[in-house]
């Protein structure tokens, strides 16, 4: 595992501030990328700060199935893919999804197909997943490349999921227990990388640097999916 030099971690120094990196070139090795964390620690935030940084068409990003219900200002087929329960367990009993797990209540997954055609295109498939989906795509797909994003303090994102107010009391409880236990599976990845607070686009900066190095050495990620 690398550790994140942002704002003093282990690792190097500080974090450096390039302008964004607007790639109109495919890879010439593509990457199966996993951005994961626990539930609150901005995950969607820096999909978007990623996107307005440009990469096109070099990154795509594979859009999560799930059975949870949608939120204020998501959009269906773009934040997520909204589906019935039924939907989703067709899905998954046809083996169309790399990954499906039960988190908090709610199933999520990735398709195949949108992994598959990012890679078929030579493109970097960028997928956001929680942990327990990480972890299953990595016993798949061991060639992946995870990078943890974890909070500055477990209280900050404490207090980042009672702000979203979208779970009842019940549900953000057991958010908070799973987060716990999320947080300290952070060994098993490539890359640790801190979020800080108002700094979203130092965070998106930094996976960009990851993803750019180990493009650069990529004869060891030869994936196939």
């Amino acid at each position: 595992m690398s550790v994140d030099p942002i704002d003093g971690v282990p690792g190097g120094g500080g974090p450096t501030h390039l302008p964004p990196l607007v790639d109109t070139s495919e890879p010439v090795h593509p990457l199966l990328v996993i951005i994961s964390g626990p539930s609150g620690v901005g995950k969607d935030t820096i999909i978007e700060a990623l996107q307005r940084r440009g990469h096109l068409p070099a990154y795509h990003y594979v859009v999560t199935c799930t059975t949870r219900a949608r939120r204020p200002g998501e959009i269906d087929d773009v934040s997520y893919n909204f589906l019935s329960v039924p939907e989703f367990l067709a899905l998954r009993e046809a083996g169309e999804l790399l990954e499906a797990n039960e988190v908090h209540g709610n199933w999520y997954g990735t398709p195949k197909a949108g992994v598959r055609d990012a890679l078929d295109r030579g493109r970097h498939a960028i997928l956001k997943i929680d942990v327990q989906g990480a972890e299953v795509v990595k016993s798949r797909v061991p060639e992946a490349l995870l990078i943890f994003v974890v909070p500055p303090s477990l209280e900050t994102l404490v207090e980042h999921l009672k702000a979203r107010r979208t779970e009842t009391a019940e549900q953000l409880e057991l958010r908070q227990r799973n987060a716990a236990i999320e947080l300290a599976r952070k060994d098993d990845y490539d890359y640790v990388v801190v979020n800080e607070e108002g700094r979203v686009d130092v965070t998106a900066e930094r996976i960009e640097q990851i993803i750019a190095q180990e493009e650069r050495r990529a004869s060891r990620r030869v994936v196939t999916v």
